[in-house]
């Protein structure tokens, strides 16, 4: 044992004497796994050479040297928790400039421990704003969760739209949310921008212009700038990122073990299922499998279900009867939690997702996790093992890029140094990542030529100005002005705008009758739902049809359960992976062009006094109480709620409320009062420990 680790240690210094650190630290980390394997301490010279890879949180200093030791202490770093944790080298290299107030882009692998720099910078330099643009809602949540515990008594903290900031400020975002906020806050001390490569049309086409809007617009007024990303090898020259530094980072904590399986399975669809389920059953490991399309999940979800028996584990019982009851309890979920499996999708329920990977961080809980890229984007979990079940994303298959970030999530610093990554599809050839920024098109009548022209091209600013004038011939100068000014539209797509204020303006009797749409009298509807979803035809994933009657039942989403909607919507075929699509097709896709329809009509048709500002609010909160819709991205799912609000303990509908007033409440409460005072199901008490461990600082626990 002693002669095999003086070996490894010699191979290691060799490296390091010929200037190869990669591989250098590469080996230290299986060498450390295998420490960690033997419950073995760390010789002088394996803490040495941790020194001189800067692994420097990895050093053991009760058999550390003082030179190590000092290393140790030197940095060491206040990131708002009890006590100072160690950064490793790269860490405290890009902490360094960001204090120095450099603007930078970087690119570093998943295992890097970006969030360390982020809560560093925010606990030593204390600036006023702080912008965080995330991609989606379960990051918002997870990012919220993490600067709440640390700064919640220094700053406010603020996730969703429409409230008042404070002195100081931490806004967390997705890119849709944060132009909301371009009036309300003077400047922003720093903004940071996380997984920037999605400005990019080549990874995410339908949301990169409103990214690029945000980092234009909001950009403008922040005094410092911070982008970060997984696996870019180079920045193409754009004028979104001229000002920054790229710094590309090959820094990687744990080692990635690929297995490429795929050459012994070789498209036998029967050996690939006995691949799957000979690496689940190899010791007691937590597993990410990447599906790559919703079809595949539920292909694996059948595999598992026919092939595992239920674990009878109490907990993940009382999970799978709390699905049973509140979402269906013929849904394959229900049968997979119990067999200690769950699911990742982007149109599950927020809470429901984020009830998913809690489970899954616990010893007692989840143990495989089956997953579309919603994974790779949503949440920054990871596991001893991932697998590759196909070379897909959706319709298209894989590329290198999205193909190294799923394979990123195998390991966890201090706790896997080896994450085992099983490859049962051929992956994508490697190549380089070169991100390319183009200026989108779709946002060109959104901008002010005159004060974004450095970032535009001269046939860009005659579009510019073409537009203007086609939009001020109908709405007037002064009211086009006011409105792009304040950034009102949520469509990112400006054609689509000025192509509703045309034929508001050219066939306004067409437009009649959109206020049926604030009635209760849902057979006022139709007309008014079927004019505003041709207005994007092909854009909300079924029949017009149906999505008319699915808009129409979930009218009763407060008022009735998700099992009684289901039953109104069997004559359309409509189950519950089809409600979670729907329902956020809704709130997301359905809401925006509303609110855009509502802005245009008021300025057009105003001598008709239309204003659906009431149904926007409906449909942008799945007919709930809007608190009661926020309150699930904080982890507290819509039933829990309804109990609350039917024991009378918070009364969801009082329009006063707000989200930061209601965790007021929640903390005012306490856990234990609440419990007493309603009555709560087994698998609701797991859910509210999870809530309020989110909602509560260290120095309130």
């Amino acid at each position: 044992m002693e002669e095999y680790i003086f070996e490894q240690c010699d191979i290691i210094n060799n490296l390091l004497t010929a200037n190869d650190e990669n591989t250098a630290r590469e080996k230290l980390i299986k060498l450390l796994d295998y420490h960690y394997n033997n419950h073995l301490s760390y010789t002088p010279l394996v803490n040495h050479l941790i020194r001189e890879t800067g692994l420097f949180p990895y050093l053991q200093t009760k058999t550390a040297s003082w030179e190590e030791r000092f290393i140790y202490e030197v940095f060491k770093v206040n990131i708002g928790e009890k006590e100072p944790i160690t950064l490793h080298r790269e860490q405290s290299l890009l902490l360094k400039k960001l204090l120095d107030g450099q603007n930078i882009a970087v690119s570093a692998p998943t295992s890097f421990g970006k969030s360390f720099v982020i809560d560093a910078f925010i606990k030593i330099r204390k600036p006023n704003n702080v912008l965080i643009i995330v991609p989606t809602i379960a990051l918002t949540d997870e990012t919220r969760r993490r600067l709440y515990k640390k700064f919640a008594n220094e700053y406010k903290i603020i996730t969703t739209t429409d409230v008042e900031p404070a002195e100081k400020n931490i806004f967390i975002f997705p890119q849709e949310r944060a132009i909301n906020y371009l009036d309300k806050v003077e400047f922003f001390d720093i903004m940071i921008i996380d997984e920037f490569y999605k400005a990019s049309r080549n990874f995410d086409k339908e949301r990169s212009p409103s990214l690029i809007k945000a980092i234009i617009k909001l950009g403008n007024k922040s005094k410092q700038k911070y982008f970060l990303a997984p696996n870019i090898s180079a920045l193409d020259e754009n004028p979104f990122t001229k000002d920054m530094e790229f710094i590309k980072l090959d820094f990687n904590t744990v080692f990635l073990e690929v297995r490429e399986l795929y050459k012994e399975i070789n498209k036998d669809e029967q050996k690939k299922t006995e691949t799957l389920i000979d690496i689940l059953n190899f010791k007691d490991r937590k597993s990410l499998i990447y599906a790559g399309t919703y079809a595949n999940i539920d292909t694996i979800s059948n595999i598992l279900i026919s092939r595992y028996r239920e674990k009878h584990n109490k907990k993940l019982n009382q999970f799978a009867d709390w699905l049973s009851k509140n979402y269906s309890y013929n849904w394959s979920l229900t049968h997979l939690v119990k067999r200690g499996s769950g699911i990742h999708n982007g149109r599950l329920h927020r809470s429901l997702s984020q009830i998913q990977v809690r489970l899954f961080e616990d010893s007692d809980g989840l143990h495989n996790i089956i997953s579309t890229s919603s994974i790779i984007e949503g949440v920054n979990t990871s596991a001893e093992n991932v697998i590759l079940w196909m070379n897909k994303n959706g319709r298209s298959s894989l590329n290198d890029f999205t193909y190294r970030n799923i394979i990123g999530r195998g390991g966890r610093m201090f706790k896997h140094f080896i994450g085992k990554i099983y490859i049962l599809d051929k992956p994508p050839l490697s190549e380089q990542t070169q991100l390319d920024l183009p200026f989108p098109e779709e946002i060109l009548g959104d901008l002010d030529e005159k004060l974004y022209q450095n970032v535009l091209t001269k046939e860009q600013v005659a579009k510019i100005l073409y537009y203007q004038d086609e939009m001020s011939e109908i709405l007037g100068a002064r009211v086009y002005e006011r409105l792009k000014n304040e950034s009102v539209f949520q469509s990112s797509n400006a054609e689509l705008v000025k192509e509703i204020a045309i034929d508001m303006s050219l066939n306004p009797e067409s437009w009649n009758g959109l206020s049926y749409l604030n009635s209760s009298n849902r057979d006022k509807w139709d007309d008014n739902l079927y004019k505003i979803i041709n207005l994007k035809p092909g854009n909300w994933e079924t029949y017009n049809s149906t999505f008319v009657a699915f808009i129409k039942v979930l009218r009763d989403n407060w008022f009735k359960s998700i099992p009684e909607l289901l039953k109104e919507l069997e004559p359309y075929d409509i189950g519950i992976d089809d409600f979670f699509k729907l329902e956020r097709n809704v709130t997301y896709k359905f809401a925006s062009i509303l609110k855009d329809v509502n802005i245009l009509q008021k300025e057009i048709l105003r001598n008709k006094n239309y204003d659906i500002s009431r149904f926007v609010s409906w449909t942008s909160h799945a007919f709930l109480p809007s608190v009661v819709f926020q309150l699930e991205e904080y982890g507290l799912p819509r039933m829990i709620s309804k109990k609350i609000h039917k024991s009378n303990v918070i009364d969801f509908t009082n329009n006063a409320l707000t989200i930061h007033s209601t965790i007021d409440i929640f903390n005012e409460l306490g856990i234990e009062n609440l419990r007493q005072r309603v009555e709560f199901d087994d698998f609701d008490n797991y859910i509210l420990d999870y809530f309020y461990d989110g909602i509560n600082t260290n120095e309130k626990k």
